[in-house]
């Protein structure tokens, strides 16, 4: 049982190990990837102002892909038949995506633009459609955020899973403070899994021969 915890612990850091091939903007959190729109930071946002220039929304968007498989038992090699281990099963791979929005609602005292606060709590609504390249939607997700901090951040679970290597896909994205008015925005993501797939292949070799 050791050993094939240590074999998935593994496979997880392969996992981590492929943050950079899903693009320019891709970052490593919580030993998957993400894209962020707008690229940066944590504090990175996009913002705007309100027409009497009172209050700034500002928001932030990270699409996480979720790769996920099922897995199959191996035996060991030759000299350790018994060294058992759990390994993915490349035919499963599959992506199964979720959504993750960060907002910042300041408001100005007395000057606009000026001396800004982020107090109190407000309702908020976080939407994301994911199309496919001919427009058609693969994925939507949208909720109302009620009494909300000024600051804050909120992933939502897309529960729809997506085929590997079905092209490229657009992520429209949006964050409305009601009131005040809404941010939006847009990234790309390439569905090819053929990076996971060498990854887990090379990752098996390396096991096998450690037995």
């Amino acid at each position: 049982m050791k050993r094939t915890r240590i074999a998935a612990l593994a496979l997880v850091t392969t996992a981590a190990a492929l943050a950079p091939a899903l693009g320019q903007a891709a970052t490593a959190a919580e030993g998957m990837a993400y894209l962020q729109d707008p690229a940066g930071g944590e504090k990175t946002m996009k913002s705007m102002w309100t027409k009497d220039e009172m209050h700034k929304v500002e928001g932030q968007f990270r699409f996480h892909p979720g790769i996920v498989y099922r897995t199959v038992t191996r035996p060991g090699p030759s000299g350790a038949p018994d060294y058992e281990r759990q390994v993915p099963d490349p035919r499963t791979l599959a992506w199964q995506p979720s959504y993750e929005f960060a907002w910042a609602v300041s408001e100005s005292k007395g000057v606009k633009r000026v001396l800004t606060t982020k107090d109190g709590t407000h309702p908020l609504v976080v939407h994301a459609v994911l199309r496919t390249a001919e427009g058609a939607t693969a994925g939507e997700v949208r909720q109302k955020l009620a009494g909300k901090p000024a600051t804050g951040r909120e992933k939502v679970a897309g529960g729809k899973r997506i085929a590997c290597d079905t092209g490229e896909y657009t992520v429209e994205w949006s964050v409305t403070r009601s009131g005040y008015g809404t941010l939006t925005g847009t990234l790309r993501w390439d569905s090819s899994c053929e990076q996971h797939r060498t990854a887990f292949a090379a990752d098996h070799g390396r096991q096998g021969q450690q037995g």
